[in-house]
């Protein structure tokens, strides 16, 4: 089980280089209202095999929506680096839908190379990668190298060399003709796709300034046990690790930047400055990561993004966007509900379904039609946006966008098991290294 996995080394590109490749990416056809053609997948049949890689409550919530919207899907094989969460899964979805669940014991696999197992077995059609986020690009990776169509969970990284290799593995997936979609939902959402339309058309004249507000409480979190290593340890917390979640700017926040991102036609910032720290979550079991974030983001029409997130307790919480035009401007409370208001006011449909059924619906078309949706450009842009936010907080320093994509910083640990050392560790008194603003360096 000991192995390691390095990652892309080829060159990051520029920011106009990312655009190019944006614009290139984007003409690539949509799924959405696609003849479907029959057989053209698992050997010939109209099945869908569809193993999950990641198995807590979020990879079981995918995998359900994945059955839901496909009759002739089917759950061939599940991964997780632990076991009990294997059975967890097979056992949730096959009680939900045990028509669909085909899940024997030999393809059940757990452990810190159980995706390499899963993807090997040959079962395998369309992989769900729903385990924590330092994973995904070595996961994507492995996926469209095993010739598997991708849905991955968001973020879809940690650091720079990460979102580098998934944008090898997309330009990869084109050439395969594989699917790389994201669990950035909300662009699936019709109310959504409707209120951005107008603002690209010029609803709300040029955007001068976005806000977005992802504060919210504690979280959860699993203790520890005397007979587990300090890498399960981390493993079962990988919430509170930079090296694992990003830290909650980038697992959680990173829906609001998405938002952001698709309000100014994907366009990466000049640059980032903020603040963040450590306030009330201070206690060691909270790992290494902060429980505040505030970041400004700078683009070169002089329009600002604020991306501010907060998990304290007892506080005011509130997940929001506004963004300013010069014609009026768009507010969207939570994710759901998107309101244009000044010269034009247009109130977005709300959800009739669930925005991942959507997601589903429109890849599994695109895999059928043979038009394979590819998101990477988006999905790396909107996870590098939310990693640039987390390097400014952390070292204090106002970064450029190209200094930190290019940024060889990785996260990574020397190699995956369970007596590995992990990146960080605690000091004798169990206190783990926390960033330390005008410290801390990232590039």
């Amino acid at each position: 089980m000991t192995h390691s996995q390095p990652k892309s080394s080829a060159s990051p590109p520029t920011r106009r280089e990312f655009l190019a490749q944006s614009a290139a990416l984007a003409a690539m056809p949509v799924a959405a209202g696609l003849t479907v053609p029959r057989s053209v997948h698992a050997a010939g049949s109209d099945r869908l095999r569809i193993g999950l890689i990641g198995c807590g409550g979020r990879g079981c919530g995918a995998a359900a929506s994945a059955l839901s919207v496909e009759p002739a899907a089917q759950l061939t094989a599940v991964a997780d680096a632990f076991a009990e969460r294997t059975e967890f899964a097979r056992n949730t979805l096959a009680k939900r839908s045990p028509e669909q669940v085909a899940v024997d014991d030999a393809h059940c696999f757990s452990g810190l190379d159980a995706y390499r197992r899963l993807l090997a077995s040959g079962v395998v059609d369309v992989a769900l990668l729903v385990e924590p986020p330092h994973f995904r690009p070595m996961h994507v990776d492995a996926c469209i190298e095993a010739g598997v169509h991708v849905f991955a969970e968001k973020p879809m990284g940690v650091d720079a060399p990460g979102v580098r290799r998934l944008l090898a593995a997309g330009e990869q997936a084109k050439e395969k003709k594989l699917s790389f979609v994201s669990g950035f939902e909300t662009r699936y959402r019709p109310g959504a796709r409707e209120v951005m339309r107008r603002i690209h058309d010029g609803a709300i004249g040029e955007i001068q300034a976005i806000q977005c507000n992802y504060n919210t409480g504690f979280l959860w979190h699993r203790g520890r046990q005397p007979d587990w290593t300090e890498m399960q340890y981390q493993l079962r917390n990988w919430y509170y690790f930079t090296w694992l979640s990003g830290d909650h700017n980038v697992e959680q926040h990173c829906h609001l930047m998405d938002i952001a991102a698709w309000i100014m036609r994907d366009e990466p910032p000049l640059d980032a400055w903020g603040v963040g720290g450590r306030q009330v979550r201070v206690e060691p079991k909270w790992g290494d990561i902060f429980d505040h974030h505030a970041v400004v983001y700078e683009y070169a029409s002089g329009a600002r993004c604020y991306g501010i997130c907060r998990q304290q307790a007892n506080c005011w919480n509130d997940v929001s966007l506004i963004a300013y035009g010069t014609k009026g401007r768009l507010t969207s409370s939570g994710l759901n509900r998107f309101t244009l208001t000044g010269e034009t006011n247009y109130e977005g449909e709300s959800d009739k379904e669930h925005p991942e059924s959507i997601t589903f619906r429109e890849m599994f078309a695109g895999i059928r039609a043979g038009t394979p949706l590819n998101e990477s450009v988006q999905i790396a842009r909107s996870t590098m946006l939310s990693i640039l936010g987390r390097m400014a907080t952390h070292s204090g320093q106002r970064i450029r966008w190209d200094d930190a994509l290019a940024s060889t910083l990785d996260l990574s640990p020397k190699r995956y098991d369970w007596d590995a050392t992990p990146p960080i560790l605690p000091d004798a008194d169990g206190v783990y290294p926390v960033p330390i603003p005008g410290v801390t360096k990232v590039l």
